[in-house]
C-alpha cells in the first residue's frame, strides 16, 4: 500500500568501506524499499547509485521527505545526529585521516543525494555518537594531558548505530521487565568488528578506540597491538606504509595467508576446513580475542545479563557463537546447540535455564539512522 504523501519517509544511506546499503523507511518504521550495492567504488556518480536515485525521484510513490546518512567518525565535533550543511560536510571531510575507508564514502553518498534531491533536508548519523558519553574512566587514554588536549585524543568507539539498535532489540526479545536495567554485551562481527558494554542504555566500554583499527581481529585490520611495537616499527617502516598495513594488510588476511590475500571470514573457514594450518591459527586467534574481549566488556559492568551477536559474522557463523559460549561458560553463558545452528533473523539461542540470555539480532542500522533523522527534524 502506498503511504500517505504526508507521512514522513526517510531515504537511508549506509555507506561501508566497499558497499552501500540503501532503504526507504516510513515513520512507522515500515521499509518500503531496500537494495544494496555490494561492490561500490565510492563515486557519487556510480551508475548503480545514479540510476537508483533517478528512478526514486521519478517514482509515482510518495517521495522521501528527508535523507539520512551513516557517517563513521564524528570525533568530538558531532556527538548526536546532525543536520547537514556545507560546514558539516567540511567537518566530516576533516576527519578523513581518522577513518580513511569510510568518510569519503559517506561524503560521496551525501553528494549523490544532494544532486538527486537538492531541496530535501539531510541528516548525518554518527557511529561514534552512541559512545560520546562513555565514562571518562573508559574513554580517557593515559597519555600526556597536553597531547590529549591539543589533539583531542580519546576513545571514540564505533559501530554505535549497530550497538544501540542491537542492545535495545535484545532487551525486547528477552522480555526484560525494564530494558534500561540490562547489562548487555553486543558483538558486531563482520569485516569490521567491535564489542560494546551497554548498561542502562548507555555505552560503558567498547573495543574500538581513536580509530576503527583498535580492538578485535578483523578482516584486514590488526586490532589491538602493543603500542611499543608500533613505535618500534615506526623507526623502520615509513609511516604511510605502516598505517596502510595496519588497515589493509593485517588481521585475518595476514594470519591466514591466503593466496588471494582475502581476509573474508568465510574464505578463512574454507581454508581451515581444507587443512591449512595458518587458517586454523587465524580462527583460533579470532576466537581467543573475541572471548577475552567479551569477558572484559562484562567486567566493565560488573556482570552480564545478555550477550548479543550481530553483523555478517555474528548473524551467520554458528561456530563463532558456539566457541564464544563454550569459552565463557564461567560467566553463565550457555546456548542451545540446535537453536544456534538454526538461528535465522532475530533468534534466542539461550540454553534452557541459562543465567545469561544469548540472542542473534539482525543488524538494522537503517532503522537507527531513520530514528535519528526523525528526531532531528522534530526538534
Amino acid at each position: 500500500m502506498t503511504p500517505s504523501p504526508r507521512q514522513a519517509r526517510v531515504l537511508v544511506f549506509n555507506a561501508g568501506s566497499s558497499s552501500l546499503k540503501r532503504s526507504v523507511i516510513d515513520e512507522d518504521e515500515t521499509v518500503s524499499d531496500r537494495c544494496d550495492i555490494d561492490k561500490w567504488d565510492g563515486s557519487a556518480d556510480a551508475r548503480e547509485l545514479g540510476g537508483y536515485l533517478a528512478a526514486l525521484a521519478a517514482s509515482d510513490d510518495a517521495p522521501p521527505t528527508a535523507i539520512g546518512h551513516r557517517v563513521v567518525h564524528g570525533a568530538g565535533l558531532y556527538t548526536a545526529a546532525t543536520r547537514i550543511d556545507d560546514a558539516v560536510r567540511a567537518g566530516i571531510a576533516s576527519l578523513t585521516p581518522l577513518a580513511p575507508l569510510h568518510q569519503p564514502r559517506a561524503l560521496a553518498g551525501i553528494a549523490a543525494a544532494t544532486a538527486a534531491f537538492p531541496d530535501l533536508p539531510q541528516v548525518a548519523c554518527f557511529d561514534t555518537a552512541f559512545h560520546a558519553d562513555m565514562p571518562l574512566r573508559a574513554s580517557t587514554y593515559p597519555l600526556p594531558a597536553a597531547w590529549r588536549e591539543t589533539y583531542g585524543l580519546k576513545k571514540f568507539g564505533f559501530h554505535g548505530l549497530s550497538h544501540s539498535y542491537a542492545s535495545r532489540r535484545a532487551a525486547e526479545m528477552l522480555h526484560a521487565s525494564d530494558a534500561q536495567q540490562d547489562r548487555i554485551v553486543t558483538c558486531h562481527l563482520g569485516a569490521g568488528s567491535s564489542l560494546a558494554a551497554v548498561q542502562s542504555g548507555r555505552s560503558m566500554e567498547t573495543t574500538m578506540g581513536f580509530t576503527p583499527v583498535d580492538g578485535l581481529v578483523m578482516a584486514t585490520r590488526s586490532g589491538s597491538v602493543d603500542p611499543g611495537l608500533i613505535a618500534w616499527l615506526a623507526d623502520r617502516i615509513p609511516a604511510a606504509e605502516l598505517a596502510d598495513a595496519l588497515e589493509h594488510r593485517s588481521g585475518l588476511a595476514a594470519l591466514a595467508g591466503l593466496a588471494d590475500g582475502s581476509g573474508d571470514y568465510r574464505d578463512v573457514v574454507a581454508a581451515a576446513d581444507a587443512g591449512e594450518p595458518a587458517a586454523n591459527l587465524a580462527l583460533d586467534i579470532h576466537a581467543h580475542r573475541l572471548a577475552t574481549g567479551i569477558a572484559a566488556m562484562a567486567a566493565a559492568m560488573s556482570g552480564l545479563d545478555a550477550l548479543v551477536f550481530t553483523g555478517g559474522i555474528g548473524e551467520h557463523a554458528p561456530a563463532v557463537r558456539a566457541r564464544a559460549a563454550t569459552a565463557l561458560g564461567f560467566l553463565g553463558i550457555a546456548i542451545d546447540d540446535a537453536a544456534n545452528a538454526a538461528a535465522h533473523a532475530d533468534a534466542d539461542i539461550s540454553a534452557h535455564n541459562a543465567r545469561v540470555g544469548t540472542v542473534v539480532v539482525t543488524a538494522r542500522e537503517d532503522l537507527e539512522i531513520a530514528r535519528g533523522v526523525f528526531s532531528v527534524l522534530s526538534a
